[in-house]
This record gives C-alpha cells, sequence and structure tokens, in this order.
C-alpha cells in the first residue's frame, strides 16, 4: 500500500476562470480547506500529477501555487473558539 502524505495547496489565479479550474483540480484531491486553501493526502504520484495539471492552468507570469508537505510530527495548534480537529478511521479520496 502506498503511504499518502498532508499537504497544503495554496494558489493566487489572477483570471477568473482560471481560478475556477483551479479550485476544482485542488477540490478532486482535497480532504478539506475553505477557498484557495487545501489540505490533501497525496500519494508521491498523485503529488506529481497536481503538480503537472496545475502547471498547465496556471499563468507563470500572474499567478502563484504552493504545496507544502507538512511534517507528521507537528501539533495542531488552535485560536480563539476552535476545536482540535479529530481525524476519522479512514478517509475516502475519490
Amino acid at each position: 500500500m502506498t503511504q499518502r502524505f498532508l499537504h497544503l495547496a495554496c494558489y493566487d489565479i489572477a483570471e477568473p476562470r482560471r481560478l475556477i479550474a483551479a479550485l476544482k483540480l485542488a477540490r478532486a484531491y482535497a480532504t478539506g480547506g475553505q477557498k484557495s486553501v487545501h489540505e490533501l493526502f497525496l500519494t508521491p504520484a498523485e503529488r506529481n500529477h497536481l503538480v503537472e495539471d496545475m502547471s498547465v492552468l496556471i499563468d507563470f507570469d500572474t499567478d502563484r501555487f504552493l504545496l507544502l508537505r507538512l511534517d507528521p510530527r507537528s501539533k495542531v495548534h488552535t485560536l480563539g473558539k476552535a476545536i482540535q480537529p479529530a481525524d476519522p478511521d479512514y478517509f475516502y479520496v475519490g
């Protein structure tokens, strides 16, 4: 079984049509997130596909895309009235 790693995908897209396409692409892999920041559990192959697909969508002069792999040893910190996230026993990606 291939191991999945937690990533954050963030983007800033200037043109509305490309923004919608980037949102749909990120949500295809996402387990959570909001607006233009998404949490993704990716295999190395899925990560490569996402980067390749996003590079076709964005304009390198005006748009930005960041895919950051998070350290699994990190602890979650919440602010204000936020509730600590509770991971379910499994995730469905599809």
